[in-house]
């Protein structure tokens, strides 16, 4: 009796490129990556910069941080719990990355915040290319 073949794990988007391209499509899930990381401690800075008493400060940072963590793991990340349409799932990116560049626009660094989104945006535009579906 033959068993049928094991689901597979999804593939990272590199593997269906060779070369140069392939090279440039890992760098930007770096990027992403490091994107992704940048944008909560953005957002943990400008709570702890707060004008208000230390637990105050601590407390709004890990309640925004986790509410950010909790949102791109459920509808942003690549092996998200609710899997969304790409419209959605950049909606939800631009939302998390538009409060990271808020929170450098209220640390006083609004060429920072502006640097941020552009990058950030761009990055999204790529990997969201990158991702498509091919068979559309």
């Amino acid at each position: 009796m033959t068993e049928p073949n094991p689901p597979q794990a999804p593939r990272p988007e590199w593997d269906r490129y060779s070369g140069v391209l392939r090279t440039a499509v890992m760098g930007n899930a770096f990027l992403a990556f490091v994107l992704e990381l940048a944008m909560l401690v953005f957002v943990a800075w400008w709570a702890l910069a707060l004008d208000h008493a230390l637990w105050t400060r601590l407390l709004i940072a890990a309640a925004s941080v986790g509410a950010l963590v909790v949102l791109w793991g459920a509808f942003a990340a690549p092996k998200a719990r609710v899997p969304l349409p790409a419209a959605g799932t950049v909606a939800v990116k631009a939302l998390a990355f538009a409060a990271g560049a808020a929170a450098l626009w209220g640390l006083g660094l609004p060429a920072a915040a502006i640097a941020f989104a552009v990058l950030a945006a761009a990055n999204t535009a790529a990997t969201t290319y990158v991702r498509r579906d091919r068979a559309a």
